[in-house]
């Protein structure tokens, strides 16, 4: 099955079926096909706001999964979750109900947008699409949003607008974003991740080429960042409209005149070609941000969006849910939430944080999946040695079981002024015993660990 098949299908007065609607794209995909006339029911293993917030747009939610619960559907559209062994789409199979993949269903969705803008990466994906999001809201576009996080602005993950623009966070994992179909592709960079699914940096590198293939030749545009190595390789001799960006004097969008005040805000000219388009008060920190900030910048003029807004827009932009986000005090020390769960994050995040100036570092870090631990050990103990002390809880295992033997006291062993904690509750009653004022703790990875910082910020 394939987009063309999904637009057979999706067409007003048919039935389609989520399973997994509750999640965090499938949910706004359940609306704007809702408000294309198609009837919509779905499922999920839980009851949670956005399953009421369904309910009360009058889809019906079915709470666990079951082979009646498909009954009437036209089309079955399946979250990344769910498998062949699921009862549904086990019964889709067996009545012959075509199935799809979210990703199919917003790459065909994409295509009844005059601009889909794409943002990919290996870092800075949710980062930049909400900023897009903030610029784009500031600018009256209307937006139809689909971020990998909450969005404070959107109080979601997501936003379902009536203008002619769809923005996507567009993740490379399981090769996602190939089912798209962007008018203005971004790769912000390319790094080695997900080696349960990629080879190497080559098969990466293949992945991201093929995406930005996916922009038409003479109408859509490639933005990239020119000071990545893997990216400017990844796109060699592409036969596609390609706008750089980076701190190159050769790129054709550039950061200029950058000053952080003693207030911690970041303020910067964006200079397009030599001319400056607008002038930026960043209020997120780090080097990585202010790239971020370029390229959303840089994708804002391709879709004709004024400086001006660009400037307002990114002024108001606090961050994203879990991106160096302040979870409050403990013993006068500061606490931050951060989604970093790569090496390269690690240092992008140590270095935005000493900018602050604070007295002491201190990281409590749970590493993401086995297969990345493993891949990119020696990276993880590079990065985390550049904290003045680390606390390291068990790995998150997510989708992976640990058949590889790895364990976070591995990495314990071989950092410095480093602790394993065996579970949240001693982490906590660490943290809480060595936290003074002066210091900034940082909870940091793709797991659960955030409930750590606002356990101890709650003791307060």
């Amino acid at each position: 099955m394939n987009t063309v098949d999904f637009e057979k299908y999706a067409k007003r007065g048919s039935h389609g079926h989520l399973i997994g609607i509750g999640g965090v794209s499938m949910s706004p995909l359940a609306e704007v096909l809702m408000g294309q006339g198609i009837e919509i029911s779905g499922s999920d293993i839980n009851e949670s706001e956005t399953v009421k917030h369904l309910r009360q747009l009058g889809i019906k939610v079915y709470i666990g999964h079951r082979a009646e619960n498909i009954e009437g559907a036209d089309f079955i559209v399946q979250t990344a979750a769910v498998h062949d062994k699921n009862p549904e789409i086990a019964a889709a199979h067996a009545k012959g109900i075509p199935v799809f993949a979210r990703t199919q269903a917003w790459g065909s969705l994409m295509r009844e947008y005059d601009n889909a803008l794409c943002i990919a990466g290996t870092h800075g994906k949710t980062t930049t699409t909400s900023m897009s999001t903030h610029i784009l809201m500031e600018a009256d576009r209307d937006p139809t949003v689909m971020i990998g996080g909450t969005l404070p602005l959107l109080h979601s993950g997501y936003r379902v607008g009536h203008g002619n623009t769809i923005v996507l966070e567009s993740c490379e994992y399981y090769n996602s974003f190939l089912s798209f179909f962007p008018t203005i592709a971004v790769i912000l960079n390319i790094d080695e991740d997900h080696l349960d699914f990629f080879s190497g940096i080559e098969d990466i590198k293949n992945s991201f080429r093929r995406f930005a293939e996916l922009v038409p030749k003479d109408t859509g545009w490639v933005i990239a960042n020119a000071d990545d190595k893997n990216t400017v390789d990844a796109l060699h001799g592409i036969e596609r409209r390609v706008l750089t960006f980076g701190t190159s004097e050769s790129a054709d969008v550039r950061p200029d005149n950058i000053e952080v005040k003693d207030d911690g805000i970041t303020s910067f000219d964006v200079v397009y070609k030599g001319e400056i388009f607008t002038d930026i008060e960043l209020r997120v920190p780090g080097t990585h941000n202010i790239m971020n900030a370029t390229a959303a910048a840089a994708a804002a003029m391709l879709l004709g969006v004024s400086g001006d807004a660009v400037k307002r827009g990114l002024s108001k932009f606090g961050g994203a849910g879990r991106r160096f986000e302040f979870k409050g005090t403990v013993n006068g020390a500061d606490v931050y939430d951060d989604y970093a769960h790569h090496p390269s994050e690690l240092k992008a995040l140590f270095k935005a944080a000493r900018q602050r100036g604070y007295k002491r570092l201190i990281c409590a870090f749970q590493p993401h999946t086995y297969t990345r631990t493993k891949a990119l050990f020696d990276q993880f103990v590079e990065e985390l040695k550049q904290a003045d002390i680390v606390y390291l809880t068990e790995i998150f295992a997510a989708r992976e079981k640990n058949t590889i033997g790895i364990s976070s006291k591995q990495l314990a062993e071989q950092i410095p002024n480093s602790v394993f904690c065996e579970n949240f509750e001693l982490l906590e009653k660490r943290l809480r015993e060595i936290a003074e004022e002066g210091d900034i703790i940082l909870t940091v990875g793709a797991g659960d660990i955030y409930k750590v910082g606002e356990n101890i910020c709650r003791a307060q």
